[in-house]
């Protein structure tokens, strides 16, 4: 039984036929994505709280549901790397075909390797593909509770991620004084013009493994948490 349409292809398995088409999608919408966030950085405040807590010449997994992603992007505009800790940046993204045109905005927005993985999607050789650049000092960008939910519930894998290159999880937490949220999975939250911003930068959390089952963990509240996280059973 062949795949529907929307899930067929990966973005680096497009036929030949059918990837004019594809191209022109992919590079026109996500050029048209970059503009829409220039547009909407200029004309939003945008307010960080914490980068102090970041370690100085280090690199980080920031971590942030799925939800705030739309406010991410608009912080981070118009380089992902100079807003957050000054490392190159590796990302792992969903690979589909209709995942091009925001894979084109990463690298617009200084994006230095993207990783083309997921749950489903051939996400543990991914994963082991993202902790060898972490280990080279890349930073990322996750989002626990991707790609299709459920919302708001950690999936452990950042939480390997971390053990795994020795690199701290922080947390980012984001708010705005207006926007608009979408009735999707993740409820993505979208401000609005001359609306404000607010980014919060959590505590570095570094993952240890000195016992046998994953602690449980609510990322809404790991800002708080200033041991270390134990995933169990590794």
């Amino acid at each position: 039984m062949r795949k529907p349409i929307i899930s067929r292809y990966r973005v680096d398995e497009v036929p030949i036929i059918i990837r004019p088409q594809f191209l022109l999608y992919g590079y026109g919408l996500g050029l048209l994505l970059f503009f829409y966030l220039l547009t909407l950085r200029v004309t939003t405040k945008v307010k960080i709280v914490g980068r102090e807590k970041l370690t100085k010449n280090s690199n980080h997994i920031f971590c942030l549901w799925h939800s705030y992603v739309p406010s991410a992007l608009i912080s981070a505009t118009p380089l992902i790397h100079a807003v957050l800790d000054g490392a190159p940046q590796v990302w792992m993204q969903h690979p589909v075909w209709y995942m091009k045109p925001i894979h084109v905005l990463l690298r617009l927005m200084g994006v230095k390797k993207i990783i083309l993985g997921s749950t489903g999607h051939s996400g543990r050789d991914a994963a082991e593909l993202l902790v060898d650049y972490l280990r080279l000092g890349y930073s990322t960008v996750l989002n626990p509770d991707g790609p299709y939910g459920p919302p708001f519930v950690l999936k452990k894998g950042i939480l390997h991620l971390s053990l795994q290159s020795n690199v701290p999880i922080v947390p980012l937490r984001f708010s705005s004084s207006s926007y608009r949220e979408l009735k999707t999975w993740d409820r993505k939250k979208f401000a609005r013009l001359f609306s404000t911003i607010e980014m919060k930068i959590g505590e570095p959390l570094f993952v240890t493994s000195d016992k046998k089952r994953f602690k449980t963990l609510n990322p809404t509240n790991m800002r708080f948490h200033k041991g270390p996280l134990v995933p169990r059973g590794l």
